[in-house]
């Protein structure tokens, strides 16, 4: 009660915070008139003035209101848009890394130029992140106009644009792109050779744009790079056929640890059948270059003579299935990593899937936590400001509208079935259209949008159907949604960032309507006819009572559906919204049927009638927290688990840059040789035992295998003063002398590019098997829960031994490979190319790829971990015609194809 009375007299935290904001804008204000004197070089030269200022110890703050007066004038001489003075306070916002909460049509396009600018002038640049890469590309050359005007390069992130083309994209001082860009680019950079491959630069300042959409809707799924996936199906056979020509005597067999080794003789039959093959580079297995021959020839082994049919897996429907050690059933759909299935099947004769893993990935928290300072800005986010500040520590600031709003939102209205709900909406839609006044549906999914479309045309109302998929399209029907008599189907994300203007919009108008008319008095006499006609077609929507927004069901947060009300009532405009439920509806279900709701709408309502009580609108905002607060404790555990991990990717990918960097890594090398002895001496003479008890034949057999030594242990092991330290030291001394004159006559530029290939590619080849480890364990921690354990304490403790592993696997190997190689190089070898890979990001509303990724066209559909939904494919091959060829410039690649296959487009006649 008394938060009451204070809130309504000193006002909420939120006014009394933007009120604070006041003395900055009237800061602003004052160097109005200086700004309006200058002339338009005097305007453009500001840039260095205030880069000056930078460097002589002045801050951003301290330039801030002359910085944003100088915006202000070059967006009113470049784009004749001047910024309000709560756009200012907006801006102010963002550069200070908050998230301004701002209402449809409030220009937060043109907001954002000011945080832009002023972080841009130091030159460490600034990202803008959009939802889809139309507004990537049109806000890049819109507000880019005012940068450029500025003296500041402005670059755009689209798909299908080369490594240079990005790099250049990132050295510009502001760059726009999509969420998925930007984080591709960062894993893709990740897994780059050499510093001067990379495309970005070190972060500094990000503006999220549509800031809910990206941080917390997409946010539910990660971006995934899979890959390898060339099929090796050939090698497979070959080396297959090459494993089952040896004989019992050519390998050693530890049926304990399930693994197998070559013997001396074994490793020489196998070089000359691989040499015969023409598999082998040069005449020594363990060159470098045969890495993957190596890999491939050892999993062949085990598969021959360590898995056993119908003990291990049985062959049906010509698949090889899994059989369960402990409990002999079948395990349909999982598959052997690193190789091992592929080489089953090829011994079974069976048709070879390619190999497909994850060899990235990266949860969107955790992606944009990197920056800085981050900010954002939306037109609902005020419901999420716990999940904002508890993951992104950004505080939600909510900006007051330039003019009041004036739209009417009208109680719900409740049906018994989703028939009776889409009759009564047909109905009222027509009854709005035929007096002019121009409607938007706003569904949840595809499905509905059909749905209500076939309902429409039965009522002969002429409409619109957008699904969300085709942006650019898209853009220009909601753009027209405010026309007289405009019936216009969305889901609920479709259109966003395109603002819907009453009586139409002049610039989608012109481009549609006079892209083939020239420059000169004719073409100045149409728009200026197009603006007549606008006027009076905003006053005629004005009358019949603006825009009227339905909703055909309440989203699970309350968010979605805010953003649905919001394109009605921009900048003071009148209009009306008003959301239709029923008890088949996702929503409602929740309360389940034995309700005294629902028992009270089978009895008391009839076929076709409505109800309305404010009653039941609080009941299904009540129902809406609940579900927003079970997703935010879902979110939350998925960035705890990922938290884990990225714990983790930051190591790997700090010393994967540490080491591209380096000039040399001999000193890495030698450590993780020195390392290794000790790992082996530790383990066959452990502390505080007796020689008799130390295990020297299993010494011997793993320093042959590991650094390709032959010490006489049994003569170390009668010296009296013999003790681990010794042997550790003349081991350690041994394989350095052996790797001494293995490289004596090779050239250092050489060897230096050997160890640094090596250390690469076995750090990528064992991280990559670390991921699919750690998202195994991810399935099946949860069950610790039935022992009194916390799954999360859990899955850190046995991530971290893992991790801990993998840096000894990978320590052993490099040391393995260059103490067995043998190198007669003169040139320095080429670094390895990066993989082919598959880029993916689900869209959590539909389970759609929207990952628009450059590489897999050719290279087939993967895995999908989350099944997509089943969805109603528009059939558009009408519109573009018969011929394929055509389709490239219309049809998104992610869409499905036109030629009706049920694949993407870029998997079917879209494929690069």
């Amino acid at each position: 009660m008394f938060g009451g009375i204070a809130k309504a007299i000193f006002g909420s935290s939120n006014d009394r915070y933007v009120k604070s904001l006041d003395k900055i804008v009237a800061q602003i204000a004052a160097f109005e008139p200086a700004m309006q004197a200058l002339s338009e070089d005097e305007l453009s030269a500001q840039t260095v003035k205030f880069r000056g200022m930078l460097e002589n110890g002045s801050t951003l703050d301290d330039i801030l209101p002359e910085a944003f007066a100088t915006v202000r004038e070059a967006g009113v001489r470049v784009l004749g848009m001047r910024h309000f003075d709560v756009q200012m306070v907006g801006g102010i916002v963002l550069h200070r890394g908050e998230i301004a909460e701002m209402r449809t049509g409030e220009g937060k396009t043109l907001v954002a130029t000011l945080a832009c600018y002023l972080n841009a002038l130091p030159g460490t640049g600034v990202h803008v992140v959009t939802v889809n890469d139309y507004l990537a590309r049109r806000d890049s050359e819109w507000m880019g106009q005012v940068y450029r005007f500025l003296g500041l390069s402005v670059g755009v992130i689209v798909p299908n644009i080369g490594d240079q083309a990005r790099r250049d994209a990132y050295a510009a001082d502001i760059t726009y792109g999509t969420n998925n860009e930007f984080g591709f680019d960062y894993l893709r950079d990740n897994m780059k050779y050499e510093r001067g491959q990379m495309v970005q630069r070190p972060f500094n300042f990000g503006i999220v744009d549509e800031v809910d959409s990206i941080l917390i809707d997409e946010a539910r799924t990660p971006l995934i790079i899979s890959g390898p996936t060339d099929d090796k199906s050939d090698l497979y056979k070959r080396v297959d056929v090459v494993v089952k020509q040896l004989a019992a005597e050519d390998y050693e067999v530890d049926e304990k640890q399930k693994s197998i080794i070559l013997t001396e003789d074994g490793t020489e039959k196998v070089e000359r059948m691989l040499e015969a093959a023409d598999l082998l580079e040069g005449s020594n297995l363990y060159d470098y270059e045969n890495t993957q021959v190596v890999h491939h020839l050892n999993q062949a082994l085990r598969a021959n003579v360590i898995f056993k049919r119908d003990t291990d897996y049985i062959v049906k429907d010509e698949k090889v299935v899994i059989i369960d050690e402990f409990t002999g059933r079948m395990m349909d759909g999982r598959r052997w990593s690193d190789g091992l299935h592929q080489a089953v099947e090829a011994k079974e004769g069976v048709n070879i899937e390619p190999e497909n893993q994850t060899l990235a990935s990266i949860t969107f928290q955790n992606y944009f936590r990197m920056y800085p300072k981050l900010s954002g800005m939306t037109g609902t986010a005020a419901t999420e400001a716990s999940e904002f500040y508890d993951i992104y520590k950004m505080n939600v600031v909510s900006i007051p509208t330039n003019v009041g709003v004036q739209r009417i939102d009208e109680e719900d209205e409740f049906y018994k079935n989703t028939i009776d709900k889409f009759g009564a909406i047909a109905k009222g839609i027509r009854e709005k259209a035929d007096k002019g006044q121009p409607v938007l549906v706003g569904t949840v999914s595809i499905e509905k949008s059909e749905l209500l479309s076939e309902f429409l045309v039965k009522e002969g109302v002429k409409h619109e159907v957008l699904n969300a998929r085709f942006h650019e399209s898209e853009a220009h029907i909601v753009a027209q949604a405010g026309r007289m008599g405009a019936v216009t189907i969305a889901t609920n994300m479709a259109g966003r960032g395109t603002d819907i203007q009453l009586g139409g919009n002049l610039e989608f108008r012109i481009g549609d309507e006079l892209s083939d008319l020239p420059e000169g008095p004719e073409r100045v006499a149409a728009i200026e006819r197009l603006r007549v006609e606008i006027e009076a077609e905003k006053a005629a929507v004005l009358a019949a009572g603006g825009l009227f927004v339905l909703g055909t069901e309440r989203h699970e947060s309350r968010r979605i559906d805010n953003q649905l009300r919001g394109r009605s009532g921009r900048q003071g405009d009148p209009g009306l919204s008003r959301f239709y439920l029923s008890l088949d509806d996702d929503l409602l279900r929740i309360f389940g049927p034995d309700t005294l709701f629902a028992r009270m709408m089978n009895k008391n309502l009839e076929d076709g009638e409505a109800i309305g009580s404010k009653w039941l609108s609080k009941a299904i905002e009540t129902a809406q927290k609940k579900v927003e607060a079970r997703n935010y404790d879902i979110r939350k555990q998925v960035v705890e688990y990922d938290d884990v991990m990225n714990d983790q990717r930051k190591v790997i990918y700090e010393q994967r840059s540490d080491i591209m960097d380096a000039d040399t890594v001999d000193d890495v090398v030698v450590d993780m040789r020195a390392e290794t002895v000790n790992g082996l001496v530790a383990d066959a003479c452990p502390p505080d035992t007796y020689p008799e008890q130390w295990h020297i034949e299993e010494l011997k057999q793993r320093l042959s295998d590991v650094l390709d030594l032959h010490p006489d242990l049994d003569a170390w092991l009668k010296e009296e003063a013999v003790d681990p330290e010794v042997i550790e030291q003349r081991l350690q001394d041994m394989a350095d002398a052996s790797i001494a004159d293995k490289t004596a006559d090779l050239d250092p530029e050489s060897w230096k590019q050997v160890e640094k290939s090596i250390l690469l590619q076995s750090l990528d080849h064992h991280w990559k098997e670390h991921l699919a480890t750690l998202d195994a364990l991810r399935q099946v921690i949860h069950l610790r829960a039935y022992a009194q354990k916390t799954p999360i304490n859990e899955y850190k403790q046995e991530a971290f031994a893992l991790f801990e592993r993998m840096l000894t696997l990978i320590r052993e190997d490099v040391t393995k490979i260059l103490a067995h190689a043998r190198f007669t190089m003169e040139e320095p070898p080429e670094l390895p190319q990066m993989p082919d890979f598959v880029t993916t990001h689900y869209d959590p509303l539909t389970g759609e790829d929207n990952s628009a990724d450059i590489d897999s066209g050719s290279l087939g559909l993967i895995n999908t971990r989350i099944p997509p939904l089943q969805m109603i494919q528009p059939d558009i091959s009408a519109e573009l015609g018969d011929d394929p060829e055509t389709w490239g410039a219309q049809v998104s690649r992610n869409a499905a194809c036109p030629c009706g296959s049920g694949r993407k487009y870029k998997h079917c006649h879209g494929a690069l």
